[in-house]
């Protein structure tokens, strides 16, 4: 019997445009799965139909192999895009609510709610109303809202945004550890390059339909396309005549993508001949560059 979260076949339109197109996605325990695509993608929908908020046009959502109701979703974890929380509350009172709201007795509640803030550094802020925190700050009460319970799946809907490299860090620190403890964990997003660190797994849509999903690894490992990184800048015409299909400039010098099978040594040995170099690699695409190919586009 599976063990996932699964979506099977999910479709959903709205005034005759279809956002969902036959999405399949697969949340097993212990795997970090990023439903990632642009703003629009049809991200959100997925997630609230996986709540029950929508009924899809299509398809079904089952877990541990069985039908999905009302009761099994409640002891789900769900974090929205649209921010809810109680900004008059007390941080302490706000987490204790919700985990009675869960059918988590009193003493119990508490205590998950201290031992949550603590977990998060929000421990000598939980006399404090929602509305002194900083965004950050509540971002991880958010957070915390959705893992009172002690949920064993949890949904996150674009957790990561507006939040600073720091809060970041932290808040992949624990997702890391719910589903190190064997979690199930979902979490969207539209920026791919930010993530790909995290994800195990990935279900990659555009305008409603998957255009990539499996292990990242595998993914990359698979894909034709090889990038040559060095760290200087490198002009068109120290390649003329090469195995290149193009060469990209950023901050840490340049990216240079290489023809499907080329030795990278050759364009290396030319780019060696302008410029000495400290630091070069060849590279597998980045998840932005994966999704790029898939939808036809090359920057």
């Amino acid at each position: 019997m599976s063990e996932s979260l699964e979506v099977i076949g999910a479709v959903q339109s709205f005034d005759g445009r279809r956002v969902l197109d036959g999405v399949d996605l697969d949340v097993p325990p212990g795997t970090v799965v990023g439903l990632l695509g642009p703003n629009g993608a049809g991200k959100t929908t997925l997630m609230r139909i996986i709540f029950g908020v929508l009924d899809a046009d299509e398809g079904e959502v089952r877990w541990r192999g069985g039908a999905v109701g009302g009761a099994t979703r409640r002891t789900w974890g769900y974090m929205p895009q649209e921010r809810g929380l109680y900004r008059e509350m007390r941080t302490l009172d706000h987490l204790v609510w919700l985990a009675r709201l869960y059918g988590v007795d009193r003493v119990q509640a508490r205590q998950r709610a201290i031992d949550l803030l603590e977990q998060l550094g929000l421990g000598d802020r939980a006399r404090d109303p929602i509305r002194e925190l900083s965004g950050g700050m509540a971002q991880r009460v958010q957070l915390a809202a959705a893992m009172v319970h002690g949920p064993e799946l949890l949904v996150l809907d674009e957790p990561f945004a507006g939040l600073d490299p720091g809060a970041v860090d932290f808040l992949t620190a624990v997702i890391r550890e719910h589903v190190d403890r064997g979690g199930h964990l979902v979490f969207s997003s539209h920026q791919l390059d930010l993530v790909e660190d995290l994800c195990e797994s990935i279900v990659l849509i555009d305008r409603g339909r998957v255009v990539m999903s499996g292990p990242v690894r595998e993914l990359r490992a698979a894909s034709p396309d090889r990038y040559l990184r060095v760290d200087v800048d490198v002009p068109p015409d120290w390649l003329t005549g090469l195995p290149v299909r193009d060469v990209r400039g950023d901050a840490a010098g340049s990216r240079i993508l290489l023809e499907p099978g080329a030795d990278a040594t050759v364009v290396l040995d030319a780019v060696r001949r302008h410029s000495e170099l400290v630091d070069f690699g060849v590279e597998a695409p980045t998840l932005s560059e994966l999704f790029l190919a898939a939808t036809g586009v090359r920057r």
